[in-house]
């Protein structure tokens, strides 16, 4: 039977629900305003891929441990509240004619260090709202509410991109992040916070305390630069597949929005199973068996064509990609929470995120320079052969460090 996680869990999950969906409406929607309203190249596709994350990385970098000591509630409130601002301004500017390419770049920044404190703080948040033994079960909801939502949010999207114009699901996100703040301010339970030894300061060796964790954690390290190679080349060919799909090959909106939508409804048959096949096989196996699957199925997007064949390879290929992240994405949020000191949660999950992001720049910025010299399709298949080597940073054997102190699951895929 579906037990239910609590009054808290509910309005948390509420909110992630509501910024999941607006957030699925507008998926795409900084390249694909870049691409229709501002006619960009693919290297410039590219750089608004990479900046964002590459500035949010640096934002974020001292606002792990200024995070860790301060109320988890009212920092995912006030990072909602930012990404509801920031986003506002695209529309405003459109209409009156004003919108630029270095507007959508500021924008990408603001939300992507948002997004990183938002997450590190979820993380934290939600261990004062479930019990340990539901850990795993609160993040499969969370990451089935993610692919649903996305499964539904690009071709409605699209259509009404189409209707409306390009920005008109970028007003759908903003309001998105409006909701998501309003549901978490309904959970008006006292938390508590750990509170900072000594001064009120940040310490210089606060910084670095999540990856001083995250690198000297045998099966941690190893998971934390094979999901900062994976996630980085995955979504490096993302803006690279915008350009491929929307400019070369001719595909209307609707369709672009469609051939990411479908594939989503694997995200929910992944993220279901998650707790059936770690109890049977053991969550080493999957994360080794999934680890590696999940891997090999980027380089089918090298060879899309036009029309109804190409649209059906995309579909494929992604379906494919989601069904093995839907399933490894809360197993890996599970093990690194299990194996993380309460009080560095947040500053690890900072840490871990702040590498995606630098690898995400790092590796959009290089396949926006590639597919300007050669062509998108060049660029996506060696990213595609450079993700086959992945699996060999996988972990070779279960390291789990029971000794490490009650530790909780991040919110994994908080929009």
């Amino acid at each position: 039977m579906r037990r239910s996680l609590g009054r808290r869990f509910g309005w948390l999950w509420a909110s992630y629900a509501v910024s999941a969906y607006g957030s699925g409406l507008g998926f795409g929607a900084l390249p694909l305003i870049a691409v229709l309203v501002l006619r960009a190249s693919p290297a410039q596709v590219s750089v608004l891929a990479a900046l964002g994350p590459a500035v949010g990385a640096l934002v974020a970098l001292p606002l792990g441990p200024w995070v860790e000591f301060h109320r988890k509630r009212r920092v995912m409130v006030a990072m909602d509240l930012a990404r509801f601002a920031v986003l506002l301004t695209i529309p405003l500017a459109y209409a009156l004619g004003r919108l630029s390419f270095g507007q959508l770049l500021v924008v990408s920044a603001v939300v992507a260090t948002a997004k990183i404190a938002f997450n590190a703080a979820g993380g934290a948040f939600l261990t004062s709202v479930v019990r340990p033994e539901d850990l795993l079960v609160a993040n499969a909801r969370f990451e089935s509410t993610t692919w649903s939502a996305i499964a539904l949010g690009p071709p409605l999207g699209g259509a009404a991109v189409g209707l409306f114009g390009p920005v008109v699901t970028i007003v759908a996100d903003a309001l998105s992040y409006l909701l998501s703040a309003l549901g978490l301010t309904a959970i008006r339970d006292h938390e508590d916070h750990l509170r900072r030894p000594g001064v009120g300061r940040v310490r210089a060796g606060e910084l670095l305390d999540g990856w001083r964790h995250l690198l000297t954690h045998p099966g941690l390290r190893a998971l934390y630069l094979n999901q900062v190679l994976v996630s980085g080349l995955i979504m490096a060919t993302e803006p690279l597949l915008a350009v491929l799909l929307l400019g070369e090959l001719g595909f209307p909106p609707w369709q672009y929005g469609l051939a990411f939508a479908v594939p989503c409804l694997g995200g929910l048959i992944g993220s279901r199973l998650a707790r059936r096949v770690v109890a049977r096989y053991g969550q080493h196996r999957i994360i080794r068996t999934v680890g590696t699957l999940r891997a090999i199925w980027l380089i089918g997007l090298a060879v899309v064509a036009p029309g109804v064949v190409g649209l059906a390879t995309v579909i494929a290929v992604e379906f494919a990609i989601i069904v093995s992240m839907s399933l490894y994405n809360p197993v890996l949020a599970t093990y690194r929470l299990e194996q993380t000191p309460k009080d560095r949660i947040v500053r690890t999950l900072s840490a871990w995120s702040i590498g995606s992001s630098a690898a995400i720049a790092i590796l959009s910025a290089l396949g926006g320079l590639l597919a300007e010299a050669t062509s998108p399709r060049t660029a996506i298949t060696i990213a595609g052969l450079l993700i086959l080597g992945s699996p060999l940073l996988l972990p070779r054997r279960p390291n789990v460090d029971r000794s490490a102190p009650e530790c909780s699951t991040r919110v994994s895929t908080i929009a």
